[in-house]
């Protein structure tokens, strides 16, 4: 999944990552932190619990373009576990 803190302003520091869901499906686990789906946010969908910072969570796009603002320079950390999995299945190519 595509995570992004928004907690810090628009272009947060972000990631791409291996979550797990919750059975009812409002929460998102991740690194240790429990994310809880939120109905209407301004530029976010989750909240974490444990301080109520606003991140944006959502499937990582194919053309790699996952920023709200795409005119970011930020970089996105792509976790090493899902790397090779994240480039061959989600993006369609090798490495860089």
């Amino acid at each position: 999944m595509y995570i992004e803190d928004k907690s810090v302003g628009l272009n947060g520091p972000a990631r791409i990552g291996r979550v797990t869901f919750s059975k009812s499906g409002r929460s998102v686990h991740y690194d240790g932190r429990t994310f809880l789906k939120v109905g209407s946010g301004y530029k976010y969908n989750h909240v974490a619990e444990d301080n109520g910072d606003h991140f944006w969570i959502s499937g990582p796009r194919k053309d790699g373009a996952d920023r709200l603002y795409p005119q970011s320079s930020a970089p996105i950390e792509i976790d090493e576990d899902v790397a090779h999995e994240y480039w061959r299945d989600i993006r369609g190519c090798e490495k860089p």
